[in-house]
C-alpha cells in the first residue's frame, strides 16, 4: 500500500516536472519570436556562388514543395498547414524584410535554423544555394 502512495506521489511530480518543462518551453519560445533573428557578420557578406540557372530553380523549387511548404506555405508566405501549430510564425519569403536579407543570410539561416525551424545541413551547399535563389524568385514583381 505504502509503495502505491509513493508511486502517485512520484507521478504527480513527475507531471509538475513536465508542465513546468512544457510552459518553460513555450515562454521560451515566445520570447524568441519576439527577437530579431541575425545571422552573423560574416554570413551577411558571403556571395551566393551558385548560379540561378532554370535547372538550379527547378530542383530548389521541389525541395521548397516537399521540405518547406508545411510551414511556408507553397507560395512562401509563411501560410503552409503546419504554421497555425508552430509558436514563431515563419517567414514570409515574398516580404520587404526577408527580400531586403543578403543571399548570405539566407543561406546561414536555412543552414542552421532556430526554433521550430530545422537546421538543412543535409542539403548539400548548392541546394541551400539554389534555395536562397528561390525564395529570390518569389519576390513580388514590380
Amino acid at each position: 500500500m505504502e509503495s502505491w502512495r509513493m508511486g502517485g506521489a512520484l507521478s504527480r511530480a513527475g507531471l509538475a516536472l513536465a508542465a513546468t518543462f512544457v510552459l518553460s518551453l513555450g515562454v521560451g519560445l515566445g520570447a524568441l519570436a519576439q527577437e530579431k533573428w541575425e545571422a552573423p557578420a560574416e554570413a551577411k557578406k558571403t556571395k551566393n556562388p551558385v548560379k540561378a540557372t532554370p535547372q538550379v530553380l527547378e530542383g530548389a523549387k521541389k525541395i521548397a514543395q516537399t521540405q518547406c511548404a508545411p510551414c511556408h506555405g507553397m507560395s512562401g508566405k509563411g501560410d503552409g498547414p503546419a504554421a497555425a501549430n508552430l509558436p514563431v510564425k515563419p517567414a514570409d519569403w515574398t516580404s520587404k524584410r526577408v527580400q531586403a536579407e543578403s543571399d548570405g543570410e539566407l543561406f546561414w539561416k536555412i543552414t542552421n535554423g532556430r526554433g521550430p525551424m530545422p537546421p538543412w545541413k543535409h542539403l548539400s551547399e548548392q541546394e541551400r544555394w539554389g534555395l536562397v535563389h528561390y525564395v529570390r524568385s518569389l519576390a513580388p514583381k514590380k
